[in-house]
């Protein structure tokens, strides 16, 4: 059995934990995370648990409007959700017990509470593929990963 759990971001002055601490983790074969950071929450440094149990990383990404582009820190771009995937990536490899992941989400849907005019427009942004079926730019952040990751595992 496993769930996306509850967890805390512990801060020192320079560096960031993500603690996944809920209590319903004790009860749990394998844990799971729905990780904004870059989107919601700050980058963290390290990831701890106390449960000694594998981690998916269930849900993380941002939103991108498809064709709008800019600076890596401009929200809404498809430099700022490359720029994010990249990092997450990095982080997630440094996870001891992670032990997959699924990104949020293959492509853009409908969503009667994205009402940003001209960016969301009733649809949630978070896909790595339009609504119209284009690849954003971090669809290939992803692909390229996926590749990597591909080619070095043995051969069956």
């Amino acid at each position: 059995m496993s769930a996306a759990l509850q967890s805390n971001e512990v801060a020192d002055g320079k560096h960031i934990t993500i603690h996944l601490n809920d209590p319903i983790a004790a009860d749990l074969d394998v844990i799971g995370s729905n990780e904004y950071i870059g989107w919601y929450v700050h980058r963290p440094e390290d990831w701890a648990s106390e449960y000694g149990k594998p981690l998916i990383m269930s849900e993380f990404g941002c939103d991108a409007l498809f064709g709008k582009h800019g600076d890596v820190l401009a929200r809404w771009t498809e430099e700022y959700q490359e720029n994010l995937y990249e990092h997450q990536l990095i982080m997630l490899k440094r996870i001891p017990f992670l032990r997959g992941m699924t990104p949020w989400v293959l492509k853009d849907f409908r969503s009667p509470r994205r009402t940003l005019p001209r960016i969301e427009d009733y649809f949630n942004r978070k896909g790595l593929v339009s609504d119209h079926g284009e690849k954003k730019k971090a669809f290939l952040v992803l692909q390229k990963f996926y590749r990597e990751l591909q080619s070095a595992q043995p051969p069956k």
